[in-house]
C-alpha cells in the first residue's frame, strides 16, 4: 500500500486511513484490551438498565425514562466507534470508506449532543421533584417526557448535520492519513487543503453555543436546588436529599470535564505529546458509558434494590 502522506487526489478520497493511537502504535494490541473491557461493561450495563425499567413498574417514572434514553445514547454512542478502533488495534484494519467515516463523525457529534440534552431533561426533573414535588407528576406527565425526548432527538439530529455536510464539501488534496482511531471532527476537517474556518467555527458553536448552553440551565437548576436543600429543617433531611441528585452529579462531572478536555485540546493544545489528544478523546468514547450505568445502579437504592431481586433466587 502506498505511503498515504504522500498520496495525492484529484477530489474527495475513496478511503480514509486510521492512524490510531500517534506514537503508541507498538502498544495497540495491549491498549485494546481495557477498551475491550470497558465496552463490554457498558454494553451489559446499559442493556441491564433499559431490562430493570422496563421489567420494574416501580420504575416507570421520568427519572428512569430518562435513564433510559441516557443508556440508548450511550449504546449507539460507543457501539459507532468501538468495534473500528478494536479492530484496527488488533486486525491492523486501518481503512474506512469515506461516506462512513462522515456516518461516524455524525453518529459521535449527534448522540454526544443528546446525551448533554438528556442531562438538561435529568436536571428538570430533579429540580421539579425537590423544589415542587407536590406538583412533580401533573408537570412531568409521560407526555411531556416524551415531548422532552423528541426535543432532545430532534436538537441533537439537527445540530449534528452540519458538520459531515461541511467536511464532505472540503477537498482533501494532500492525505487521508487520520492521526485519530476514530473519524472525530478536527482530526478529519483538517486534513482538507482549503480554509475550514467555517468547519471550526460551527465546532465551537456547537460546544460552546449547545454544549455549553445546557451546561448553564443545569447550573441553574441546581442552584435552585441546593437553595431548597439548604432550606430543609435538620441535617438528615438535607444529605438524604442530596443523596438523590448525587448520582446525576457524578455523571455530568465524568460526561463534560472529559469532553471539553479533549475539544479544548484538539483545537488549542500546541506542545502536548501527540497520543495525548486521541488517547483522551476516545477514553470519552468509554469512560461515560461504561460509568452511567455502574454509578445509577450503585447509588439509586431502586435500582440497586431490582438488581438485586433478579439475581436472588425466589424461596419456594
Amino acid at each position: 500500500m502506498p505511503d498515504s502522506n504522500t498520496t495525492h487526489f484529484t477530489g474527495n478520497p475513496s478511503t480514509f486511513i486510521l492512524q490510531g493511537i500517534p506514537g503508541l502504535e507498538a502498544a495497540h494490541v495491549w491498549i485494546a484490551i481495557p477498551f475491550c473491557i470497558m465496552y463490554a461493561i457498558a454494553i451489559l450495563g446499559n442493556v441491564a438498565i433499559l431490562f430493570i425499567v422496563k421489567k420494574e413498574p416501580t420504575l416507570h417514572e421520568p427519572m428512569y425514562y430518562f435513564l433510559c434514553m441516557l443508556a440508548v445514547a450511550d449504546l449507539i454512542l460507543c457501539t459507532s466507534t468501538v468495534p473500528k478502533m478494536l479492530s484496527l488495534f488488533w486486525f491492523n484494519s486501518r481503512e474506512i470508506d469515506f461516506n462512513a467515516c462522515l456516518t461516524q463523525m455524525y453518529f459521535i457529534t449527534c448522540f454526544s449532543s443528546m446525551e448533554s440534552g438528556i442531562f438538561v431533561a435529568m436536571a428538570y426533573d430533579r429540580y421539579v421533584a425537590i423544589c415542587d414535588p407536590l406538583r412533580h407528576s401533573t408537570i412531568l406527565t409521560n407526555t411531556v417526557v416524551a415531548k422532552i425526548g423528541l426535543a432532545v432527538v430532534l436538537r441533537g439530529t439537527i445540530v449534528s448535520l452540519p458538520y459531515p455536510l461541511l467536511a464532505r464539501q472540503w477537498p482533501y488534496c494532500r492525505t487521508n492519513l487520520v492521526p485519530e482511531p476514530v473519524c472525530a471532527h478536527i482530526a478529519v476537517v483538517k486534513l482538507a487543503c482549503a480554509d475550514t474556518s467555517i468547519s471550526s467555527y460551527y465546532g465551537l458553536f456547537g460546544f460552546f453555543g449547545v454544549l455549553g448552553l445546557d451546561v448553564i440551565f443545569i447550573a441553574m437548576s441546581y442552584t435552585h436546588i441546593l437553595r431548597a436543600i439548604f432550606r430543609l429543617p435538620t441535617k438528615d433531611a438535607q444529605l438524604k436529599t442530596f443523596w438523590t441528585c448525587s448520582s446525576h452529579l457524578c455523571v455530568i462531572i465524568i460526561f463534560y470535564i472529559p469532553g471539553l478536555s479533549s475539544s479544548l485540546t484538539s483545537r488549542f493544545a500546541q506542545n502536548v505529546p501527540k497520543y495525548f489528544q486521541p488517547l483522551i478523546g476516545k477514553m470519552y468514547l468509554l469512560v461515560p458509558p461504561m460509568l452511567h450505568p455502574i454509578i445509577y445502579g450503585v447509588r439509586t437504592k431502586q435500582i440497586r434494590e431490582s438488581l438485586l431481586r433478579l439475581f436472588t433466587p425466589k424461596g419456594p
